[in-house]
């Protein structure tokens, strides 16, 4: 005797009923008879199909619906019916004025009406009035037309051609008297799947088939019940398309910063910070910036009103700096020679850069070995474009190492741009008040097909390490983070950053 095979419930069920018919059977119907969800009929069908069991065929075939002007119909008489009902109650006829009142329709809508109601002979205009035709009368006292017919059905829901002519409905007529009328009824092509068992599928019924319940997952219940012997998991197709997820995250911009701090955590340095509103002291005159600097104008930086004045560190290196910009001190240089203002050292700003961090790092400790970084945000009266924001953040950095060299410096900043992804970079020779020699950083943007300047970086001149007790070399630099950002998120402006798209921050990926 042959061995009874164990199917899939859902297949038991779709085999089992298919053996009960000799002709073919429409899979939406199917699967209303069963009532199971016409996906998996489908997917059992297409599959069987495959195996040879299951015969499928598609016919093409037109289905009608309502469009969005045509569902406000639906329950109401067409406007044309209601102005030639008002007609009628009028005495046969009207001013076109006074059929918004007698009809409830809108002005709008009855001049809509016209080009209908003289396509089906029911009234004509004569001047400024509409006068109610013999066919208008004869239409009042018949049946409804073949489009309104077709809308009283279609208004149950979408039928095909060969459906609603079954039901009495000229289909041709009525789409005939709707053509023009845009958004009315839609068509749209479809198949239909007739499925039927084949002589194989037949054969596997009559030898014995049985059912075994699919399941989504194992539960405590099945396995405390036992009954997870009597069960089948049910396969997931990792293939389909799925419904889009779009978890929690960091901003990207942030996942930039925190990255920033992991490269030069492993590379050895310690992390600093300083605070927004620094003095000028820190923010430029320890840094060798004269006081007669452009950079330290109003119309570059941001300074404060309130407090009017910040706490400059002790005399004696308040001192030091001082001489170091009158006539050298004892640095060997000759300084600015200028006559330098302690009042102006004590005017609050909100900081211009991160080295402000650093140099207050260095005057703490300026022992070597040592090496740390800062990253936050700087304050600039920028001129707003695609790569500048009067807000942005920097990564500061300084390196004290009676060891250290230039070669070090460019080595340093290789290794962090490498690691945050960027193949191509390349120093150019610059000059900045405080660091001698000095470059500035590029690298190749791929999306603007052009060298793009990241920041500065140089060795501090003796004129800003003796005077805070340093005498061996430091390399320095401050990189600007938002362009690293824009370039390896391939966002057009540096602005895109700060806005609130969530579509883009939906999409972009966690990991570039």
């Amino acid at each position: 005797m042959p061995e009874t095979t164990v199917l899939p419930e859902i297949d038991y069920l779709v085999l089992t009923a298919l053996a009960e018919r000799q002709r073919p059977v429409e899979v939406l119907t199917l699967a209303a008879e069963l009532d199971q969800d016409q996906s998996k009929v489908t997917a059992v069908c297409l599959a069987r199909a495959e195996m040879g069991q299951i015969e499928l065929a598609e016919q093409p075939l037109v289905e009608l619906r309502l469009g969005a002007k045509g569902q406000p119909l639906v329950g109401r008489p067409l406007p044309e019916r209601q102005i030639v009902e008002a007609l009628e109650r009028a005495g046969g006829s009207a001013e076109m004025s006074e059929l918004p009142g007698l009809t409830g329709l809108e002005q709008k809508e009855v001049g809509q009406s016209l080009r209908w109601l003289k396509n089906k002979g029911w009234a004509d205009k004569q001047g400024k009035a509409l006068a109610l035709l013999e066919e208008g009368r004869t239409a009042l006292l018949g049946q409804p037309g073949p489009d309104e017919r077709l809308i009283v059905k279609l208004g149950r829901g979408p039928a095909t051609e060969e459906e609603l002519r079954a039901k009495g409905v000229d289909v041709s007529a009525a789409l005939a008297l709707l053509e023009g009328r845009t958004g009315v009824v839609e068509r749209r092509e479809r198949r239909r799947r007739l499925v039927r068992l084949t002589d194989a599928g037949r054969a596997l019924v009559e030898a014995g088939i049985e059912p075994r319940r699919e399941v989504n997952q194992l539960t405590a219940e099945l396995l405390a019940s036992g009954e997870w012997r009597n069960v089948e998991l049910r396969p997931y197709d990792v293939s389909l398309p799925s419904e889009p997820v779009h978890p929690g995250k960091e901003h990207p911009l942030v996942t930039v910063f925190q990255q920033t701090r992991r490269v030069f955590l492993e590379m050895g340095f310690s992390e600093i910070v300083s605070p927004y509103v620094e003095s000028s002291f820190w923010d430029f005159d320890a840094l060798f910036q004269p006081q007669d600097h452009p950079a330290r104008d109003m119309q570059d930086t941001f300074y404060i009103g309130r407090p009017r004045r910040s706490r400059l560190p002790g005399e004696e290196l308040v001192e030091r700096v001082r001489r170091t910009h009158e006539d050298g001190g004892d640095t060997g240089s000759v300084g600015w020679r200028y006559r330098w203002s302690q009042d102006l050292a004590h005017r609050p700003v909100l900081r211009t850069h991160t080295t402000a961090s650093t140099i207050r790092a260095l005057a703490a400790d300026p022992r070597p070995p040592r090496k740390v970084f800062c990253v936050g945000p700087v304050f600039r009266r920028e001129t707003v474009d695609y790569k500048h924001l009067p807000v942005f953040h920097q990564v500061d950095g300084i390196i004290i190492d009676e060891h250290a060299s230039f070669a070090s410096l460019l080595g340093t900043l290789s290794a962090f741009y490498g690691k945050m992804g960027f193949s191509r970079f390349q120093f150019r020779p610059a000059f900045f008040p405080y660091t001698e020699p000095s470059v500035e950083v590029f690298v190749w943007a791929e999306a603007k097909r052009d060298w793009v300047e990241m920041g500065g970086a140089g060795m501090f001149r003796p004129e800003v390490t003796m005077p805070l007790g340093c005498r061996v070399p430091v390399l320095a630099w401050g990189l600007g983070l938002e362009r690293l950002a824009m370039f390896r998120y391939q966002v057009g402006s540096i602005g895109e950053l700060y806005r609130s798209r969530l579509s883009w921050l939906k999409e972009v990926a966690l990991c570039r």
